[in-house]
Parts: C-alpha cells; sequence; structure tokens
C-alpha cells in the first residue's frame, strides 16, 4: 500500500508541476546534440532540419563516418534510429562509444541518422505555429506514423541516394509498426529492427504507468489546458526526488519500465540528463486508450460524431499488423522482464506475423533483460546489436 501511495503522489507531482510550468524555448539549440554528445567522443556531427507534410520542423543528427573513418559516405548505408517517448535522439548515445549503437553503427561503415520526435528540444519548430499554442500540440503517434517518419525517410533517402535501415525502440517501434501496416514508407526501407517492439499494450504490467495513463485520461487535465507533457520544471523536480535521502533512481526506473539487467551508473546519469522530453498530452491520451482497450487503433475522440468528422466512420481505424507485407525484413527484440513491452502483447505481436516469410523475420528473445536494456545495458553490444548488425548485413 505505502508503496502504491508514493507512486500515485510522485506522478501526482509530475502532473502539477508540468501545469505550472512555462514551455520551454522554441526551436532547436544550434548543435546541441552534436556538440555536446557526438563530438565529444570524437566523431563528426552535422546537424539538420526536416519539415513535415503538417509543418514541424524536427531536428535530425547525422554521424557520417566512425571516429577514425574517412568523412566518404558515397558507398555508406544510411540506418535512422528513432527513439521512444520522452526521449529524444540521445537516447542512443548514454554509453561509451563501443557500447552505444550509434557510434557501433557509424564504426562499422554505416551513415547514421538520428530522429528527434516533433516537441522533443530539437524538435520544437514549426512553420507557423510556436509551443505556445495548444494547436502546436494537437497531436498523437498517429501523426508521427503519418508525418514525421515518411518526412524523416524521404530526407535521409535525398541526402544518401539510399534506400535505409531503420532502428526503433519502444515508441519508434510503434510509429514504424503503424506505417509498414499502411504499406507506407516501405519503398523507402531495406530492412527494420525493432527494440521493445509495441504494437499492443493491453497486458502491460508497469503499475506506474498504468497510474499514469488513468490519471491522463482525466477530463480535469482538459479543463487545465494542460496539451504539452511533462516540461522544464518536471526535469528539475526528478531529480529533486532523485536526491531524496531513501530514493535510488535505479529503483524508480525499475517501478517505470521493469528492473533492467545491466545499466551502469553513468548511463543512468546520462540518462537523466535529458529526460524527460516533452510530449503531446493527446499522445499520452492515445497510449492509455491502447492500455486501458488493450485495442490497436487510431486515437478516439470520444463520441462518434467527432470521430465521424475525422475517420468517416464511428469508430478509429485499426491498425492491422497482419496486412504488414510478409517479405519486409525485420529483426524483433525483446525481453522478459519489460514491464511496458510485455512479453503477452508481444505475442500478439508475433501472431499477426505468424505468416511472415521465415527468411525475413529474425526474433530474439533476451530473458534478463528490461526495457531500457535494449538502449543502455553495458552488453547489448554483444547480446542485441552483434545480432542486429549481421541481420543489417543480409540486407
Amino acid at each position: 500500500m505505502a508503496n502504491s501511495f508514493s507512486i500515485l503522489l510522485l506522478v501526482a507531482l509530475l502532473c502539477v508541476s508540468a501545469a505550472r510550468t512555462k514551455p520551454q524555448s522554441i526551436g532547436n539549440v544550434d548543435g546541441g546534440i552534436c556538440k555536446s554528445l557526438v563530438e565529444t567522443q570524437g566523431y563528426p556531427c552535422q546537424e539538420h532540419k526536416v519539415t513535415t507534410e503538417d509543418g514541424y520542423i524536427l531536428g535530425l543528427q547525422r554521424i557520417p563516418a566512425g571516429k577514425s573513418a574517412g568523412n566518404e559516405t558515397a558507398a555508406k548505408l544510411p540506418v535512422l534510429l528513432h527513439h521512444g517517448i520522452l526521449m529524444d535522439a540521445s537516447a542512443w548515445l548514454l554509453n561509451s562509444p563501443d557500447k552505444a549503437l550509434a557510434f557501433i553503427l557509424a564504426d562499422n561503415g554505416f551513415d547514421v541518422w538520428l530522429a528527434n520526435s516533433r516537441g522533443t528540444v530539437s524538435s520544437r519548430g514549426h512553420k507557423t505555429l510556436t509551443p505556445l499554442y495548444p494547436a502546436y500540440w494537437d497531436w498523437s503517434w498517429d501523426q508521427l506514423a503519418a508525418y514525421d517518419l515518411p518526412a524523416l525517410f524521404a530526407y535521409v533517402n535525398n541526402q544518401t541516394g539510399q534506400k535505409l535501415h531503420y532502428v526503433g525502440h519502444s515508441l519508434g517501434t510503434l510509429t514504424a509498426l503503424a506505417a509498414f501496416s499502411q504499406e507506407k514508407l516501405l519503398n523507402l526501407l531495406r530492412s527494420a529492427a525493432l527494440l521493445t517492439p509495441i504494437a499492443y499494450l493491453g497486458q502491460m504490467s508497469s503499475l506506474f504507468i498504468r497510474i499514469l495513463m488513468d490519471l491522463f485520461l482525466s477530463e480535469k487535465l482538459k479543463l487545465l489546458g494542460l496539451h504539452e507533457v511533462p516540461n522544464g520544471e518536471t526535469q528539475e523536480l526528478v531529480e529533486f526526488i532523485c536526491k531524496t535521502p531513501g530514493v535510488d533512481c535505479s529503483d524508480l526506473l525499475a517501478t517505470i519500465t521493469g528492473p533492467n539487467c545491466c545499466l551502469s551508473s553513468a548511463s543512468k546519469a546520462a540518462l537523466f540528463k535529458n529526460f524527460p522530453q516533452s510530449t503531446a498530452t493527446k499522445n499520452m491520451i492515445h497510449l492509455s486508450q491502447m492500455v486501458r482497450m488493450g485495442t490497436l487503433e487510431m486515437y478516439d475522440y470520444g463520441n462518434e460524431d467527432t470521430n465521424m468528422e475525422h475517420y468517416k466512420q464511428p469508430t478509429p481505424p485499426v491498425y492491422n499488423m497482419a496486412n504488414i507485407p510478409k517479405d519486409v525484413p525485420l529483426f524483433l527484440s525483446y525481453g522478459g522482464r519489460d514491464a511496458l513491452s510485455d512479453v503477452n502483447d508481444v505475442g500478439l505481436l508475433l501472431d499477426n506475423l505468424k505468416d511472415h516469410d521465415k527468411d525475413k523475420l529474425v526474433v530474439e528473445y533476451i530473458e534478463d533483460y528490461a526495457h531500457m536494456d535494449f538502449i543502455m545495458s553495458v552488453n547489448a553490444n554483444q547480446l542485441v546489436y552483434d545480432p542486429l548488425l549481421a541481420f543489417f548485413k543480409l540486407h
């Protein structure tokens, strides 16, 4: 009971803090991720901007070569990496170069591109809106699949003249799967590696997130005018709580994501320097609908008339995972201790892929891995990235 109360109190504090927070500065700080996290490790890095069809301006970092390789990129195959919710491209740079996927890919001869979702520090621009306006935050992961990913894929393809490999983590897998199920992006795709794949969330075991999702469904949040969550002061609150005697942030992370097996103290410190990043309240509500209903559908506006306006049908359209073409090369890696991408939910996804071409589907199960191990574990380079590299080289 005490543990449940403390979690509920923390979530309530996060929500109150976010509601009181002033919006972050608009747009990307020039060279932010490149200068602070890539060039400091001795790698070349470029900052790019990508504009989506609906007007969002996304930050995109490029690592065109490894530390010791030349800067020639013509023969290098591009790889686009996309992070999960409340994170940004720094998610791929939290460990030392021999253990962080972005650097490992660069050192293995790939042209590495790091995406940042709309609303994160690198991607707060828009052609006509600013984050001060509620309209800026009128999106869920539907729009990430419909606009962000197509814009990013097209930009990388235009810059390199090549089809690309894709790596997603958490929400970065959901948006890709949704797009693939509608047969989008496939003309520009070589293969996709999905780490902690999320399609279904109905059996998610994280009590922290279940309570959080229930709170985000509350109509009171709309009355508060809370469109962006979390925000600047929320990070300060998390840091403050982490310094409170008796509070172990590694345990807090385990409470949220599952008991990760192999995170270093340095990677956890790096994580909390860049976490949490902002997302739209509407996005959180959409995810909460998936948790509560166990469905994989577009955003539900809550009444048939509004759904009719948006979808021309009274209920949201379904993303059918069985519609993913059977010859799309897919690498799926998931963990037995993951409290977000639950093994039973992954099982539902795999059921939908049961007719996939056997030589185009690689499924890896790591029993003692939880959600963050796949991007932060000190041994992910051996357990996850070596098989991933072998998969890419086949395609």
